[in-house]
């Protein structure tokens, strides 16, 4: 953040921006979704240091870990979560999260699922269940005490949600708490005045978490993997851009039915509006988490996660 080095000026950033929507529609007019399928997958170079072999070899046993083991303790996971109106996030040991996220309703719960149950069929490793939330209804802070996205550091990150939409924002990287915004508005609102939140997952690798731990890499984990690692929100489109009327399913045959929102949904009317070309996630260290509580319709409530441990019946192991 030094005054000498090149940034755009308010008129490049909203061409940018623009420049960024209209490339992204170009090729989705071309490159349709249902005609394509890709698997990603993400591993270290030497630079990463003098332990780069073991590192190596760990990184290997991530993304080879047994996928149908995880998918059934993820449908552990589904199967309370798709109960939920809403889930409560609470943060613990000076994390000050206190979040509350709203559920796309099930209309057939015997067929539908709001969570996709993500066995590293699209991506590696395994590790997530996701959904797109229900912005009316989302409210609350995300803060995270350290966390880097993009390459970036930050310190305290901080968002503020109302109906799902980003209303403040700060961190305390530097002296001021106009440098601190700009910092956040340039590289995670990536220039926008605000954005909804378009996912909330929880990472399920805690086998890449403790790697991450023990060799003091979290910082260098790439997003694949990083996103695993933990609860994790992203600030953007949704998980589901550009594919929202696509017909997918879990491996238990559910229908997944979240796949947009109310800024998604604008796209029927103006694509401009619905997608914002950008989706950052933002993770949770488990030591730093209180719990993650669904709260059903009748109000009565069930951990995910009490006191930075899995509680759910069948996903002891995690």
């Amino acid at each position: 953040m030094k005054e000498e080095a090149l940034r755009y000026d308010a008129k490049q950033q909203k061409l940018n921006v623009y420049n960024a929507s209209e490339s992204t529609q170009i090729t989705y007019h071309y490159i349709h979704g249902e005609e394509r399928s890709f698997t990603i997958i993400a591993y270290p170079v030497p630079e990463i240091g003098e332990k780069f072999p073991e590192i190596f070899a760990e990184t290997v046993a991530i993304n080879t870990l047994d996928y149908q083991k995880y998918q059934t303790m993820q449908q552990r996971l589904i199967d309370v979560l798709d109960q939920a109106r809403t889930v409560h996030i609470q943060g613990a040991n000076g994390n000050r999260t206190d979040l509350t996220v709203a559920i796309y309703p099930l209309s057939d719960p015997q067929t539908q699922t709001a969570f996709e149950n993500c066995v590293a069929d699209v991506n590696i490793p395994v590790g997530e269940v996701f959904t797109s939330p229900v912005l009316k209804g989302t409210n609350g802070v995300l803060h995270v005490s350290e966390v880097f996205l993009n390459g970036l550091r930050y310190e305290n990150l901080e968002l503020t949600f109302a109906d799902g939409m980003i209303t403040s924002y700060t961190c305390t990287n530097f002296t001021s708490k106009e440098e601190n915004q700009r910092y956040v508005k340039d590289h995670v609102l990536m220039h926008h005045d605000t954005l909804p939140m378009g996912e909330f997952a929880i990472g399920t690798n805690t086998t890449a978490y403790v790697m991450g731990r023990r060799y003091g890499i979290t910082d260098k984990l790439p997003i694949l993997i990083a996103e695993k690692t933990g609860p994790h929100f992203a600030v953007g489109d949704t998980c589901y851009s550009y594919e929202e009327d696509l017909v997918t399913r879990n491996p238990d045959g559910k229908q997944i039915v979240a796949r947009e929102n109310e800024i998604s949904a604008l796209r029927r009317e103006d694509p401009s509006r619905a997608y914002l070309n950008c989706h950052t996630d933002i993770t949770i260290p488990y030591e730093e988490l209180g719990a993650i509580t669904v709260i059903r319709k009748d109000g009565s409530t069930e951990d995910i996660i009490r006191d930075g441990l899995f509680r759910v019946k069948g996903a002891e192991d995690l």
